[in-house]
């Protein structure tokens, strides 16, 4: 799957967030998300999680074999 689709769903979702991808096998179906957004605010991990999983639901079912997430406010990202 194409990372600016990815990135664009992502951002649909949660228009302020900054997402970087990373293919992590090179096949372009198993990837590494690092993701910034003040919507993560006062979020637990596992809903943060869902936040990505819901805009990414249709190619987790089939482009997206593997989807590993680094979800952060951007306090935490300054940390």
């Amino acid at each position: 799957m194409n990372p600016a689709d990815i990135e664009a769903r992502i951002k649909a979702a949660l228009p302020d967030a900054v997402v970087t991808l990373e293919d992590l096998t090179g096949t372009r179906d198993h990837w590494k998300a690092r993701v910034v957004s003040t919507a993560f605010a006062g979020k637990s991990l596992i809903a943060r999680h869902r936040l990505i999983n819901a805009a990414l639901a249709e190619e987790l079912k089939g482009p997206i074999h593997a989807l590993t997430m680094e979800v952060l406010t951007p306090e935490e990202a300054a940390d």
